[in-house]
């Protein structure tokens, strides 16, 4: 997963008044817990009194995980963008056949193993779910609605999570979305979503 991506809400967020650095990582070939390590290398190399963190999907998951085993001490506030916390249908799906397993890669499928999962870890973290159904995991049959496309919206709950917002955009459609932006801009300013436009 290479940084790029997140080059439309990274641009919103510097508007927003944030320095921001993108992280990119290994998301087949590496697991969950060796991302993690690798994530917190990067912040440590960091500059600056407070890192807040904002994660899609899986590297919502790698944030989380990070939090769990090696947390970074400087940790403010955490977002995560169609993170599916509560596993994952459309994960699950795939990794019954062997072409899926090597589509959702080693970071996946160790979340989709652990028999515990890391929560909120004492952070302030808020959850961006989606309800515009486009995406691959509506090819896969049975998920659940709402969803994004990929992730449906009660998999994004996280336990201790300080909030919570749905809004009408797809899976990858939230990450060039301006209303994503404004709410995870108002979630690291603020430490909640804004009201006006929550759906749920």
């Amino acid at each position: 997963m290479r940084g790029w991506v997140m080059a439309p809400l990274a641009l919103r967020l510097r508007r927003c008044g944030f320095r921001v650095v993108a992280f990119s990582y290994p998301s087949v070939r590496c697991s969950l817990s060796q991302n993690a390590r690798r994530l917190s290398r990067f912040a440590a190399g960091i500059a600056g009194e407070r890192l807040h963190f904002v994660g899609h999907s899986l590297g919502g998951l790698v944030l989380l995980q990070m939090l769990a085993e090696c947390p970074e001490a400087r940790t403010g506030r955490v977002v995560l963008m169609g993170t599916p916390y509560r596993a994952s249908h459309s994960a699950r799906k795939l990794a019954r056949i062997a072409p899926g397993r090597g589509l959702i890669g080693r970071g996946l499928a160790q979340w989709l193993e652990q028999a515990t999962h890391a929560g909120a870890v004492g952070s302030e973290v808020g959850a961006i779910a989606g309800c515009r159904s486009i995406g691959f995991g509506r090819l896969l049959g049975g998920l659940p609605r709402p969803n994004d496309g990929v992730v449906a919206v009660d998999e994004t709950r996280v336990p201790g999570a300080r909030d919570h917002v749905v809004l009408k955009a797809s899976h990858s459609g939230m990450l060039v979305s301006a209303a994503a932006a404004r709410q995870v801009c108002a979630f690291l300013k603020d430490g909640h979503f804004l009201q006006d436009s929550k759906t749920s």
